[in-house]
């Protein structure tokens, strides 16, 4: 298998240093070269040719969202943004994502040296393989109108390349839409600022979900991440339970924990997954199905990582595979029918 070329773009020459020798760790990769800021960078990139970036978002001359921007228009390739973890870099880690970013990484903090971009090569492999494509002006549509929940709730899971997916599936839920509960993965400081961008963006209440937070019509709650999984508690009435535990298969939040805390009212669920790589959520979406839920995954030519979706669908979790601008109408037409058909057969009441 050809080793993927690395391209390393950051003015820290310490940091160019570290993410060098985190690469080299990593047979499968290749540092190709290094520049110090974008102007520099643009042109090994004509020359080197290289599989992907690291990109840092503050740099002399020109910043990384800037020339962000302008790969993303001009020459679409996979980048990865490294970025500090304060709320400032957070929200520029946001941006950067949602203009095509494949995922970002946050820079070490004093005295966290050795652990530096310990899960870089990871991101740097899958993006290489990413799905990129020229970044078109394209309005997205506005919100249902006419919507009447019938009394499901919505789980949705997503990873890589899940700020952009998650955006265009919520920018048409109405203002009274279903009950919305997501697990993405994500540093905790990068969901605090995804939280309050998709809140100004949608006609829903999006917060991140607190210990015993009601489930209400109107609302999207995401899970907070850091020490906490998200689980949806089937009490009278349903509310967020913030699960304190290991991580699940690499990962807190957990799809799969989110998608099974619901088995007990699955035949009033929608779970969907999106863009993601790894197996997250193919497990409990496969538990949801047999339960009775109604199961979605993301098709691979819209998914930026086919990974997460993939396994749903080649398990037989998920029923079928929608390109992203059709999976919010499916949803909300699954969650206002008066009757709801099980995914194996029958009809069930929907109105509880």
């Amino acid at each position: 298998m050809r080793q993927k070329r690395v391209l390393i773009v950051d003015d820290s020459a310490t940091i160019r240093q570290i993410i060098r020798a985190r690469v080299a760790q990593d047979p499968r990769l290749v540092v190709v070269g290094e520049a110090g800021d974008p102007y520099e960078a643009r042109e090994k990139i004509k020359l080197l040719l290289p599989d992907v970036l690291t990109l840092d978002v503050e740099m002399p001359r020109m910043n990384g969202i800037a020339f962000l921007d302008k790969i993303m228009r001009l020459r679409p390739m996979p980048v990865i943004m490294i970025s500090t973890l304060t709320h400032r870099g957070s929200a520029a880690a946001i941006e950067a994502m949602s203009l095509g970013a494949v995922d970002c990484v946050g820079k070490p903090i004093s005295g966290d040296i050795g652990a530096a971009f310990a899960d870089l090569p990871d991101k740097l492999f899958t993006a290489a393989s990413a799905n990129i494509r020229i970044r078109e002006s394209v309005s997205r549509p506005p919100p249902r109108e006419h919507f009447q929940w019938n009394g499901s709730y919505v789980l949705i899971g997503s990873s890589t390349g899940g700020v952009d997916a998650l955006e265009t599936v919520l920018a048409s839920f109405p203002q009274n839409c279903p009950p919305t509960l997501i697990a993405q993965h994500m540093p905790p400081t990068f969901l605090e600022s995804f939280a309050r961008r998709l809140d100004t963006r949608i006609a829903p209440r999006l917060t991140l979900a607190s210990e015993g937070a009601a489930l209400l019509p109107g609302h999207v709650y995401l899970a907070p991440g850091g020490e906490y999984h998200l689980e949806l508690d089937v009490g009278q009435p349903p509310r967020c339970h913030l699960r304190a535990s290991e991580k699940v298969s690499g990962h807190r939040p957990s799809v799969d924990l989110l998608f099974a805390s619901a088995k007990e009212i699955a035949s009033r669920a929608v779970c969907v997954l999106l863009t993601g790589m790894g197996r997250d959520g193919a497990h409990g979406m496969g538990i949801m199905r047999k339960a009775g839920a109604r199961c979605l995954a993301q098709d691979e030519a819209t998914s930026v990582v086919y990974g997460m979706p993939k396994a749903a669908i080649e398990t037989g979790a998920a029923e079928k595979a929608l390109p992203l601008s059709e999976i919010a109408e499916e949803v909300l037409s699954i969650c206002s029918q008066k009757k709801r058909v099980s995914a194996f057969g029958g009809s069930e009441n929907a109105t509880w």
